[in-house]
C-alpha cells in the first residue's frame, strides 16, 4: 500500500469536492489501486491553514467550512502558513493546487506550482491559467526534477478529454479539434433558442451558479480560449498563447439570429477550435451556426463536449460535465492515479 501525502492550495469547491471524494472513496482506492490518500496540509487565502504530518481528518476540514468555520478550529500540528511555506513544509508528496484563475498571468497558482516542481512534488491542477500560459516551462520544469504534472480537470473537469486525446486517439492523427468548451455560454444559448432574451438567460446562468457576477470570461470567450491554448500544446504539439486565438463571444448574437438560425435546420454554438496543417496553427473561439446534422450541434445545456477529427478514425466525439465540484475534484484524483499507478 502507498500513501500518498497531498497538500492543497484553494480550499474552495474544487477543493472540497476532492476531500469529499478522498472522504468517501479513499478504500476503495487502496482496494482498487494500492493507493491511500492522505491530506497533510491545506492552505486558502479565506478558510485559512493547516498542517499536520500525521494527517489530517476530511470529515473535520469539511465540517468546519461547512458550518462557516476557519480550519484554524480543527486539531491539526501547525497553523496560519501562507501557500509557499505550506509547499515548502508541508512534506507532502503532491500539490492539488486549485486556487483562483488568472488568465492573465496565470499567477500566483503558476509560482506555487514551480515552487512545488522544484521541491521534487508531483502537481495536480484544475487551473487554466498557469496551464495556459506557462505549460510549455512547467513542463520542462517536471521533467528536469522528475516528477509529473497533471491537469485534466482544465479543459471539462472530470470529462476526460484530455487523456483520450493524448493517449487514446493519439495514434489516430488528430488534425483538428472543436469543442464547447464553456457551460454557460452553452446553456444560454440553449436558453435563448427557447425564447429567453440573452439578459433573462444570462440572469437565469447567473442565478444556477453557471456564470459569475462578472460574466466576461465566459460571454467573452477567453474562458473557451485558455482551453484551447490548453487543447492545441498538450495535443498538437504547439506552443501557442491566449493572443493567438481570434477570439469572439457571444454578446452580439439576437434572438433574431438565433431564431434565423432555428429556421434554416441551424444551431449557434460558441465553439473552440484549433486546427494544423503542417507548421500552420489556426485556433479561434467564435460563435457557429452549426448544421444540426454536426455532432456538437445537438449537445444542450451547460453539457460540454469535444469532436476531434482524425486521419484514422474520422470524427470522433466526447461529451461531459465541464464543470462541478465532485466532477473536478475527480478529474484531480484521476491524474493522481494515473501518476501513481506508473511510478
Amino acid at each position: 500500500m502507498q500513501t500518498v501525502r497531498l497538500a492543497l492550495i484553494g480550499f474552495g469547491n474544487v477543493g472540497q469536492g476532492l476531500t469529499e471524494i478522498i472522504a468517501e472513496k479513499n478504500d476503495n482506492f487502496a482496494k482498487q489501486f494500492g493507493l491511500k490518500f492522505q491530506i497533510v496540509a491545506v492552505s486558502d487565502i479565506y478558510w485559512g491553514s493547516v498542517c499536520d504530518p500525521d494527517g489530517l481528518d476530511p470529515d473535520q476540514l469539511l465540517g468546519a467550512v461547512q458550518k462557516g468555520e476557519k480550519l484554524a478550529t480543527i486539531p491539526a500540528a501547525e497553523y496560519g502558513w501562507d501557500a509557499n511555506t505550506t509547499i515548502e513544509k508541508s512534506g507532502a508528496d503532491a500539490l492539488a493546487e486549485v486556487s483562483f484563475t488568472d488568465l492573465k498571468t496565470g499567477e500566483p497558482a503558476a509560482s506555487f506550482i514551480r515552487t512545488a516542481l522544484k521541491q521534487g512534488m508531483n502537481v495536480v491542477t484544475s487551473n487554466k491559467g498557469p496551464i495556459a500560459l506557462h505549460y510549455p516551462e512547467l513542463s520542462r520544469l517536471a521533467a528536469e526534477s522528475g516528477v509529473q504534472i497533471g491537469f485534466e480537470g482544465t479543459v471539462m473537469s472530470g470529462t476526460p478529454v484530455l487523456r483520450m486525446g493524448s493517449d487514446i486517439l493519439k495514434a489516430a492523427g488528430v488534425n483538428r479539434i472543436q469543442g464547447i468548451l464553456n457551460g454557460t455560454t452553452n446553456y444560454i444559448l440553449s436558453r435563448m433558442e427557447d425564447g429567453a432574451s440573452y439578459a433573462d438567460a444570462l440572469a437565469e446562468a447567473q442565478e444556477k451558479g453557471y456564470a459569475e457576477a462578472d460574466p466576461t470570461g465566459d460571454v467573452e470567450g477567453f474562458d473557451a480560449a485558455g482551453k484551447v491554448v490548453i487543447l492545441s500544446n498538450l495535443l498538437m504539439g504547439t506552443e501557442i498563447g491566449m493572443d493567438d486565438v481570434e477570439r469572439s463571444g457571444i454578446t452580439n448574437l439576437t434572438s433574431e439570429d438565433i431564431r434565423n438560425a432555428k429556421i434554416d435546420d441551424r444551431r449557434w454554438k460558441l465553439i473552440g477550435a484549433v486546427e494544423k496543417d503542417g507548421d500552420k496553427v489556426t485556433a479561434s473561439v467564435q460563435p457557429i451556426p452549426l448544421p444540426m446534422s454536426h455532432p456538437l450541434a445537438t449537445i444542450g445545456g451547460a453539457t460540454n463536449a469535444v469532436t476531434f477529427s482524425t486521419d484514422l478514425l474520422g470524427d470522433i466525439t466526447l461529451a461531459g460535465p465541464g464543470a462541478g465540484r465532485q466532477e473536478t475534484g475527480y478529474a484531480l484524483i484521476s491524474d493522481l492515479i494515473a501518476i501513481y499507478n506508473k511510478s
